[in-house]
């Protein structure tokens, strides 16, 4: 158990059944009341970003998540197909609970699944991956007046604003957090 004025960004606590992510605390404290937690979290189960108030001394369980690096493998239809590298067990998770990550997945890249009590979660992706450019157009010289930037489709689909110097078939670093050009690869 733990007091709820304890949680800090990036803990996991159960509360009311509902597995939560801290992303944000305000301890508020005035002079005739208890002092009120206000916590911006983000229920693991969900996806939902919420705030809860609670009052000092309100205890919730302290979760404790799992995280496994794992392989990706390849897209099976309706599920992605991850592989534990040291003991070759696979696992298929729903396509559809994972439709943005995917956009950043290329075969053999790593990625963390989160879990909780066998339950799993999701992924967690590295904060840079290398894709390759299946298109984007043709550069033409003398137009740097938008910033020198032109429209590309990387090899899983994404499409991202590069450099003019970027051609079809070169491997480029995208952040995954923002989805932005990062540089080569």
């Amino acid at each position: 158990m733990l007091n709820v004025t304890e949680l800090r960004p990036g803990n996991y606590f159960v509360d009311e059944g509902n597995l939560y992510q801290v992303l944000d605390i305000l301890l508020n404290k005035t002079a005739m009341r208890k002092m009120v937690a206000k916590v911006k979290v983000k229920n693991m189960r969900s996806g939902a970003i919420i705030e809860i108030a609670r009052n000092s001394g309100y205890m919730v369980d302290e979760a404790r998540i799992e995280k496994q690096v794992m392989q990706y493998l390849y897209d099976g239809g309706e599920t992605l197909v991850f592989m534990n590298p040291k003991t070759y067990d696979q696992v298929e998770l729903p396509k559809k609970n994972l439709e943005t990550e995917a956009l950043y997945l290329a075969a053999n890249g790593e990625v963390t699944i989160l879990s909780y009590e066998e339950e799993i979660l999701g992924i967690q992706l590295p904060s840079k991956v290398a894709l390759e450019v299946t298109e984007c157009e043709p550069a033409v010289k003398g137009d740097t007046i938008n910033s020198a930037m032109k429209d590309a489709v990387l090899e899983t689909g994404l499409k991202l604003r590069v450099p003019l110097f970027i051609n079809q078939g070169d491997k480029i670093t995208v952040d995954t957090t923002t989805g932005k050009y990062d540089g080569r690869a």
